[in-house]
């Protein structure tokens, strides 16, 4: 992925997923460096998924589009490892962590809506 300076919502995206699944990989597939394949399968999925929507800039979250473009398989394997790495990023990555979390708040505030 490009990266620059300034990172933009989406190279931000990218590397929210990417710690996350470096988490998920390292504690449940004990993976010390790198990814195994499957993790490495998945964040270039992920990545490829983010580099084409098409909302660009304007991405709301995955789990709040109104367009599913991950296939269901993916869609479960992703949900897992956020599922594991969500709640300890506070900890680990805390700037990444508390604005994962913002955004998860502020995407339900906009849905009670």
């Amino acid at each position: 992925m490009n990266m620059t300076p300034s990172k933009n919502r989406l190279e931000q995206e990218y590397e929210t997923i990417k710690t996350m699944i470096q988490m998920y990989c390292k504690k449940v597939h004990d993976c010390e460096e790198g990814l195994c394949q499957e993790c490495s399968d998945l964040l270039k999925y992920a990545e490829e998924r983010l580099n084409n929507c098409k909302f660009g800039e304007d991405k709301p979250p995955c789990d709040a589009c109104s367009i599913h473009c991950y296939k269901p398989d993916m869609r479960e394997k992703v949900r897992e490892a956020m599922r594991y790495a969500g709640p300890r990023m506070i900890y680990t990555h805390p700037i990444m962590g508390f604005r994962h979390l913002f955004k998860k708040m502020k995407k339900k505030e906009n849905l009670d809506k």
